[in-house]
């Protein structure tokens, strides 16, 4: 289990789509969007999870046509995401909507992040099997695993996000589209990076 935790930390850690999606949130609409998008992401955590218990995540790993629609998804939702941050400010929208609907868009942007990251499915499939015990019961050692890297992740993102919001507070508005700005520049690199990467 010491073994498990070590890799779920630095897992955690590291850099990826769920990580500029938070910024991305906290750094437009503040912290309990931000939140809302942890909690969408924590859920599209599980959802793999629970996948890789059952085969699923096996099946798409196992079919080259899966697995590339998959990536390719998960590119254009990083590229699509990343490009709305670029190009808001520059639009001249009108003031973003308080309450709920941010918070809803936030847990949107979360979940359809991690639902629609391949490398959640190579991740899941490569690291549980590592860590059971022949003849274990498959289902309830995932879902264990899964709740410990969304915890993990739940404190670490949420980390992330008090800091941006907190830094939103005190920067002027210009520093503040810059946030955006990079955070949208990030997602869009992350999502060629994924698209144009070999399996």
């Amino acid at each position: 289990m010491t073994e498990f935790l070590i890799i779920a930390v630095v897992v955690t850690l590291t850099p990826g789509p769920g990580t500029a999606t938070i910024l991305r949130v906290a750094a437009r609409d503040g912290r309990r969007a931000a939140l809302s998008a942890i909690i969408g992401n924590s859920a599209g955590v599980l959802v793999w999870g629970i996948l890789s218990a059952v085969g699923v995540s096996s099946l798409i790993l196992a079919s080259r046509l899966a697995f590339n629609t998959l990536r390719i998804v998960g590119a254009a939702v990083l590229i699509v995401m990343g490009c709305r941050s670029l190009l808001a400010r520059h639009r001249g929208e009108a003031p973003r909507p308080h309450g709920k609907p941010r918070r809803t868009a936030g847990w949107r942007s979360g979940l359809v992040t991690s639902a629609s990251n391949p490398k959640l499915a190579v991740f899941f499939v490569a690291l549980f099997p590592q860590f059971l015990s022949p003849g274990s019961p498959v289902l309830p050692y995932a879902l264990a695993m899964a709740a410990v890297i969304v915890l993990l992740d739940v404190l670490w993102f949420s980390t992330l996000a008090f800091a941006v919001d907190r830094a939103r507070t005190l920067l002027k508005p210009r520093v503040q589209r810059g946030m955006e700005r990079l955070t949208g520049a990030v997602m869009v690199g992350l999502g060629v990076r994924l698209a144009t990467e070999s399996r």
